[in-house]
């Protein structure tokens, strides 16, 4: 119990210090400690020399005084004049403001040699100046002024990583709300155009259709999800794309059913790059229309591949890349906010063949 109470009093005390700043008092002694027996050739001799009343009232005084400067200086000349970007009255102010307070660390080796007398004396007092009260009242100044500026710039920094994460956070959410009505529209488009061609088709999109809007509502509200969820949604999702494809139509896919390691994943990340492949591929009679998918795992690099058939005449799947295609606009803009220096993206396409090539270096999910 004894040792509960001694715990408490000293936190008040240190919960004291800290709100009342008396700790600065505690660092103008040590700095000053610290010039002095660098000025006086040793700590020895600084306690020595301590120990005689005059040199201690000028110990003091040089701490006071001094103080009182750099805090002048950084609670009124800073905010007044530097903040405001009035530079050359700040520099003037301050140049003032140590001449000043060096001469005010003399007042009372002054008074004292007043009473004691003798022309050497007020000699010592001139060369206290130059060699000593000037030169310490410059090195305070300094290193006030740089403790508060680095300070301030530390300040500045966090506030701007604040800010960029919350912009970061704020943009991430715009593009997937731009991404999901886009998905919507293009599946109940795919859906409506199966009713008419074949009712048994369209009501087994439909059943695909709501597997997928409930993975999207209730399954990946986080940044991250587990890769081999996405997997499975873009599974379902081509799926969905082939019930409505004619004869003509080949899909290869190569999809992981089994993933070594719990890897998470953006998600929503790969899906307008296949939305993109069905709605862009050939629409050639008289030779197949292909769409080749492939997705593997190099130790903890995801390499995605997706190819398809194109017409040559046509230039749809570069225009929705570079023009239009806000599905890929978006991906695009995601990848570089949430891997930056951690994916590699080629999109190539030739007179037949249009390829996309990403590559991630993902990261364990947490909790697993």
């Amino acid at each position: 119990m004894s040792t509960e109470i001694i715990f408490r009093s000293l936190r008040k005390g240190y919960d004291w210090i800290v709100k009342n700043k008396v700790y600065h008092l505690f660092f103008w002694f040590f700095y000053h400690f610290l010039w002095w027996t660098i000025f006086k050739g040793g700590v020895s001799k600084v306690f020595h020399q301590i120990s005689d009343p005059m040199t201690f009232v000028s110990f003091v005084s040089f701490v006071i005084f001094q103080a009182t400067g750099v805090y002048f200086c950084l609670y009124y000349l800073i905010p007044r004049y530097l903040e405001k970007s009035k530079y050359i009255l700040y520099i003037t102010f301050v140049i003032v403001t140590i001449l000043v307070i060096a001469l005010l660390i003399i007042i009372p080796n002054f008074v004292w040699c007043y009473f004691l007398g003798g022309e050497i004396c007020f000699n010592s007092l001139s060369k206290f100046f130059w060699k000593n009260t000037l030169p310490s009242s410059i090195g305070s100044m300094t290193l006030g002024m740089s403790i508060k500026l680095a300070k301030n710039w530390l300040s500045s920094q966090k506030k701007q990583q604040i800010l960029e994460k919350e912009k970061l956070e704020t943009e991430l959410k715009f593009l997937r709300s731009q991404f999901n009505p886009h998905f919507l529209f293009n599946t109940i488009n795919s859906i409506f155009v199966l009713i008419n061609k074949n009712t048994e088709m369209a009501t087994e999109s439909l059943v695909k259709f709501s597997e997928l809007l409930r993975y999207q509502l209730y399954e990946c509200n986080a940044s991250q999800i587990p890769l081999h969820k996405e997997i499975s949604y873009l599974r379902s999702f081509i799926e969905l794309e082939e019930l409505r494809q004619n004869d003509n139509f080949i899909l290869t896919t190569e999809l992981p059913s089994l993933i070594a390691k719990n890897f998470s994943i953006a998600p929503f990340l790969l899906m307008p790059f296949i939305e993109n492949a069905f709605k862009h591929i050939s629409c050639h009679t008289d030779v197949p229309n292909k769409i080749d998918i492939k997705i593997v795992m190099i130790e903890d690099q995801f390499v995605f591949d997706i190819s398809n058939t194109v017409s040559h005449e046509i230039k749809g799947s570069v225009d929705a890349v570079e023009f239009g295609g806000l599905g890929l606009k978006n991906v695009k803009r995601r990848l570089m906010l949430l891997y930056p220096d951690n994916y590699t993206l080629n999109i190539s396409q030739s007179e037949q063949l249009y390829k996309v090539k990403l590559t991630l270096n993902l990261t364990i999910l947490e909790g697993n």
